[in-house]
């Protein structure tokens, strides 16, 4: 018998199958017929495994009938090679095949996932993390139950792909050395036509070329982002070394703004869509329109510009890292590095004045958060010590009107409840001026159940949201319908901004100066799939000077940036706030921006 012959054949009456065999054989025996039709539905499935892994779109957008009606050249060269090596080799390289195109299946649906979702394909080095936080938002959005058993079914479904394509190109690999010659004909064939079909440019209905060899492609990228992501990590540490403010002495920092409760506030996923698209836009430029009447009304004025971020759909915290830092931070190496490092943010730079006193307001964070001692931030405040005992909102802990209510009975209110018995600033440490960095979380996805604004001496300890959770709409239902989908992300945008500009109306004084911006524009299911990666920034001041200082910026009056308004990378803003609010004299160090 061939060394193979096994492998898929119909098994012949042995007699040494004992007493089966006496009774009439064993089942395979008895039924030939269903044993040849498995083998061949085996066989067929088997290279349906193959076919379809080799042809497998990165992109959702791709994913058509058309992708799958072509002749992929590395199934032409791959059968080659099995026909020609010695048996022994030839398991060996079909098994070796089979896990390759196990791997390049599953990272090539890690990459529809993450285009889904973060506008960007997945990366093998550093993006492993990223499935852990996946998984802790499907807990806040459908419940840990049914969570981990996605987690397993996304585990078992990679197991499966894995050993099911090597024993796909494993039997495909005997099969041909039992049909040498049809095999190496049907090779020549398709080889031929392949060639033929590359020469003459032929394409499927679709579109797309019927000669695909997008296999290796794919398999060429991965090999260059994993050298280009460990090459950039030595790069990128030389730059995060690298400072221009990095000597400026405190004295010489932010001189402009002494003396005024600085306000950094992100609200999650608000991005140039929730602004222009057709859909989103009405409520939201509402908002912003009798938000900027209210606060003219109040004494302040405003000017709004755009800041493309460095992230998209998700991983809030690059943007935020990126707008601090004055760095392009869009991976979670540089993340590590950068907060690993010493390099100047535009929060460490309040602390390095000595002139204020610095804290940050973090509802989204859960567990312990050493980016703080980072960022400068003299004391932070996560979502467990700031009081709340009402509900979550699916992923966002905390509504952000009771965040913004905490943060003032906490830290914003000390000093101004003092300065109103008084007429004055309390006595240290409650003497200094306020630097805060606040982000809010309500506005971030799955947009369900959303919390609605109540009065603000009826917040208390958040009880008074349980009954509005229970009457929003859940999770499941939004996400049947793109167009609920998107009108829940609007509506979630328009509260974010209700919630801080009453806030400022009713608590801001003239000491006031609020920056406010998107991190990142939303999932591409919402924002559309070329959305830009643009987000809204704002500036707000009672005190004219403060806006003044920035008059070169060339920003949209009001809290919405026009069409036209400034669009600058994120990374830049850092250097420009720091010389706009820097000495007159224009003496502090300033980076042009590209």
């Amino acid at each position: 018998m061939p060394d193979d012959a096994a492998a898929g054949d119909i098994p012949t009456n042995d007699t040494s199958a004992g007493d089966d065999t006496a009774a009439g054989g064993t089942w395979r025996d008895r039924h030939p017929a269903t044993v040849r039709t498995l083998a061949h539905a085996t066989t067929a499935l088997s290279a349906l495994l193959v076919l379809l892994a080799l042809l497998l779109p990165n992109q959702l957008t791709l994913l058509t009938p058309g992708q799958f009606a072509r002749i992929p050249v590395e199934g032409i060269f791959g059968a080659a090679l099995l026909l020609v090596l010695p048996p022994k080799a030839r398991r060996a390289a079909a098994a070796v095949a089979g896990a390759g195109l196990g791997v390049l299946t599953v990272l090539n649906l890690l990459d529809i996932g993450f285009n889904e979702a973060l506008g960007r394909g997945f990366n093998p080095v550093y993006d492993w993390i990223l499935l852990d936080d996946g998984e802790s938002f499907l807990q806040d959005s459908i419940g840990p139950t049914k969570a981990t058993g996605v987690a397993i079914g996304a585990l078992a479904l990679a197991l499966a792909l894995l050993i099911l394509m090597t024993l796909a190109v494993v039997r495909l690999g005997n099969l041909m050395a039992r049909h040498g010659a049809a095999a190496t004909r049907a090779v020549l064939v398709l080889g031929t036509v392949w060639t033929a079909c590359t020469a003459l440019g032929v394409q499927a209905t679709t579109g797309v070329p019927v000669a695909a060899e997008s296999a290796a492609g794919l398999v060429q990228n991965r090999a260059q982002q994993v050298r280009a992501s460990l090459a950039d990590e030595q790069a990128f540490a030389k730059v995060a070394a690298a400072d221009t403010f990095r000597d400026t002495p405190g004295n010489r920092l932010l001189t402009g703004l002494r003396g005024k409760d600085v306000i950094f506030t992100f609200i999650e996923s608000y991005g140039r869509s929730a602004i222009e698209d057709p859909l989103m836009a009405p409520g939201v430029d509402a908002a912003l329109a009798d938000g900027t009447t209210q606060l003219r009304a109040a004494g302040y004025a405003a000017r709004s510009g755009w800041l493309t971020s460095s992230t998209y759909g998700g991983s809030s915290w690059l943007g935020h890292s990126t707008f601090m830092s004055g760095l392009w931070i869009d991976n979670q190496q540089r993340y590590r590095t950068l907060t690993a490092g010493d390099h100047l943010t535009l929060t460490g730079a309040f602390e390095r004045t000595g002139a204020w006193r610095t804290v940050g307001i973090m509802p989204g964070v859960t567990k312990g958060w050493p980016e703080g001692s980072f960022y400068g931030l003299d004391r932070v405040y996560n979502s467990r010590e700031l009081g709340y005992k009402g509900p979550k909102f699916s992923w966002s802990t905390m509504p952000d009107q009771y965040a913004l209510s905490a943060f003032e009975r906490l830290e914003h209110g000390r000093n101004h409840r003092a300065e109103e018995q008084t007429g004055q600033r309390a006595n240290p440490p409650d003497s200094k001026p306020l630097m805060s960095f606040v982000i809010l979380t309500s506005s971030h996805n799955p947009w369900a159940p959303l919390p609605k604004m109540v009065g603000w001496d009826k917040i208390g300890d958040g009880s008074v949201y349980n009954a509005i959770n229970k009457a929003g709409k859940k999770p499941v239902d939004v996400w049947k319908d793109t167009a609920r989908i998107r009108t829940e992300y609007g509506r979630s945008i328009q509260y974010s901004l209700h919630s801080l500009i009453s806030y400022l109306k009713k608590y801001g004084t003239k000491n006031t100066v609020l920056v406010f911006l998107g991190d990142h524009q939303p999932l591409a299911k919402v924002s559309g799939e070329h959305a830009s990666r643009d987000v809204p920034v704002t500036l707000v001041a009672h005190d004219p000077a403060v806006l003044k200082r920035i008059s070169g910026w060339h920003w949209t009056p009001g809290l919405m940036p026009g069409p036209k308004a400034p669009v600058w990378r994120m990374d830049t803003f850092r250097n420009r706030f720091l010389t706009a609010y820097g000495p007159q004299s224009g003496s502090a160090p300033s980076r042009p921006a590209p």
